[in-house]
């Protein structure tokens, strides 16, 4: 099928949700917020307002335009506390491999494929770890290249601070079940190995999505384990969805308590649930008096 849909003026757009049934309190700042943020981004926004089976897909509800710019900058007040939250748990988890594997391996760990699980895959991390610290203007990688020959590569501190969070779980997570694994594993209050490897690819898909601007109220994401016998309080209901932003939530709850018992993150996160009201918990996997939860209190 070919496609042949065209461009709408801002205009067109206003007249096109209102013949779907979307109702404008103030069709000049519709104009005026639909020339700012695009109307495809905000049809992730209205699709769970909208019959989308049917052609027209119309509006199902009684929603307005306000209602739905409220819901859009709700997700992007979410995007930024989520994206702060998982900043502190990835460079505690970067502190935390270079220290335990440096200790025992040397300052050029990550070169030994000794360590690692599977060659094939550990090839292509190092590969790209090589690229992303060439990219890198790091005056400390500037430095180190200006100044030593051998080896060429940056010792894994300096290295491990420079690349993505998506590659440093995937390095992670190749890493074979030794000594230093468990005991990071368990600086985390998690006593399977599993569970932290999963929860940091987890972390950094959804960081990448933040970063991106992407959305995340309602969005489904990788399922996400939960610990058997934490060291620290979790969930006691943990027969939610495990695709759902709650589960990551609680995950990362978890984290920040054992990486600082200052954390706000809990408080800013309630605070900014009740000050929507036009946010659907269930569509983010929240159960019912999850704030009851004693990971909540």
């Amino acid at each position: 099928m070919k496609y042949t849909k065209t461009s709408l003026t801002v205009i067109e757009q206003v007249e096109k949700l209102q013949s779907r049934g979307l109702k404008f309190n103030n069709v000049d700042n519709a104009i005026h917020c639909l020339s700012n943020i695009s109307y495809y981004r905000l049809r992730a926004y209205t699709f769970h307002f909208q019959l989308n089976d049917l052609e027209n897909q119309p509006f199902q509800d009684d929603v307005t335009f306000e209602e739905i710019i409220k819901i859009y900058d709700f997700d992007a007040k979410l995007r930024l506390l989520i994206f702060k939250a998982i900043e502190k748990i990835e460079i505690s988890f970067r502190a935390q491999i270079v220290y335990h594997y440096a200790q025992n391996y040397g300052s050029h760990w990550q070169l030994n494929n000794h360590l690692f699980r599977d060659l094939d895959r550990y090839n292509k991390h190092i590969e790209n770890l090589k690229k992303e610290v060439d990219r890198s203007n790091e005056l400390f990688i500037e430095h180190y290249k200006s100044k030593y020959s051998d080896p060429i590569e940056p010792p894994s501190w300096m290295s491990f601070e420079v690349i993505s969070f998506g590659l440093l779980s995937k390095m992670f997570q190749n890493l074979k079940k030794g000594p230093e694994k468990i005991i990071l594993t368990r600086h985390f209050g998690l006593n399977d190995v599993s569970v932290l490897e999963n929860w940091m690819l987890s972390f950094s898909i959804l960081r990448n999505i933040c970063a991106h601007h992407g959305r995340v109220w309602n969005r489904r994401l990788n399922n996400i384990k939960f610990p058997t016998n934490p060291t620290h309080r979790f969930l006691s209901k943990t027969s939610i969805y495990r695709n759902k932003l709650y589960a990551t939530l609680s995950c990362i709850e978890y984290l920040l308590n054992i990486i600082n018992q200052e954390s706000t993150f809990k408080n800013c996160l309630k605070d900014l649930i009740n000050s929507n009201e036009y946010v659907r918990l269930k569509e983010m996997g929240f159960p019912e008096n999850w704030q009851k939860e004693e990971l909540w209190h």
